[in-house]
């Protein structure tokens, strides 16, 4: 029996992703096998914040265990209105890096390394927002893992911080206690005074990083990218940063006092 085949919306990958059963099927790449090596060692070390591989099916997409629940984003941002919800959020980011820490990378890993990193302290996601967190009474959990790649700790958090704040300069999603909601994350994090003011300049550097990346890669004419850049969030990443750039002596007294 031809097991049926649900399309999944959300993400930015081409080839589509669905769910089969207790199952999502995605595209495999060359990143593929190294991903999973990470996501095994996650599971083995005990993190349970991301979904698990199960190797490829014949059709040769790569299988993931599903993870039920609902996206935080775009139409569900509110669920981490309160303190509670965005400090379980930083504390899965944390408790991420902390299982990751122990993984050593396959010799010939290859990652899909999209956004130059500040440093390969760790092999981090790369895209730890409202839009990879699903939420459940039973789990949270980030997926979209694809993009993987070394890293450090603090580019992942700068990354997390800009979404979960958040700091933008939207006004739709633009709040008033951005500053606030940051403190509250560093502490979450168990951020120390040093690692504050580190990231802090991470900040603006993040979001201009994925402007660039976007505008080399709508020049390419490379997908889904340059569709992205066409429907405007290469201006959003630009406004951002001069969102957070405007603001980073608010951010330096939220975060060090």
């Amino acid at each position: 029996m031809t097991e049926t085949e649900v399309p999944l919306g959300g993400g930015n990958m081409t080839g589509g992703v669905v769910r089969v059963g207790d199952t999502v099927r995605r595209p495999a790449g060359p990143w593929t096998p190294a991903v999973h090596a990470l996501l095994t060692h996650l599971h083995n070390a005990g993190f349970r914040g991301a979904p698990r591989p199960l190797g490829l099916d014949r059709r040769g997409r790569e299988v993931l265990t599903f993870v039920p629940g609902t996206v935080a984003w775009p139409g569900h941002f509110r669920l981490l209105d309160g303190d509670g919800q965005l400090r379980r959020a930083t504390r899965l980011i944390r408790d991420f890096h902390d299982a990751v820490a122990g993984f050593t990378p396959p010799p010939d890993a290859r990652w899909q390394a999209l956004v130059p990193a500040d440093g390969d302290e760790i092999i981090a996601h790369h895209d730890l927002a409202p839009w990879n967190l699903v939420i459940s009474d039973r789990r949270w959990a980030f997926i979209d893992w694809d993009t993987a790649a070394p890293g450090t700790r603090l580019w992942d958090l700068a990354y997390a911080m800009h979404g979960f704040a958040p700091l933008t300069a939207d006004p739709a999603r633009r709040r008033d206690d951005a500053g606030r909601r940051l403190r509250l994350m560093a502490d979450a994090y168990g951020l120390t005074e040093r690692q504050r003011l580190d990231v802090i300049p991470l900040l603006a550097r993040r979001a201009a990083a994925m402007h660039a990346f976007l505008a080399s890669q709508a020049a390419l004419g490379a997908q889904p990218w340059a569709r992205l850049w066409r429907e405007g969030h290469g201006d959003a990443w630009r406004a951002d940063t001069a969102y957070i750039t405007r603001r980073e002596s608010r951010w330096r007294r939220a975060l060090v006092g």
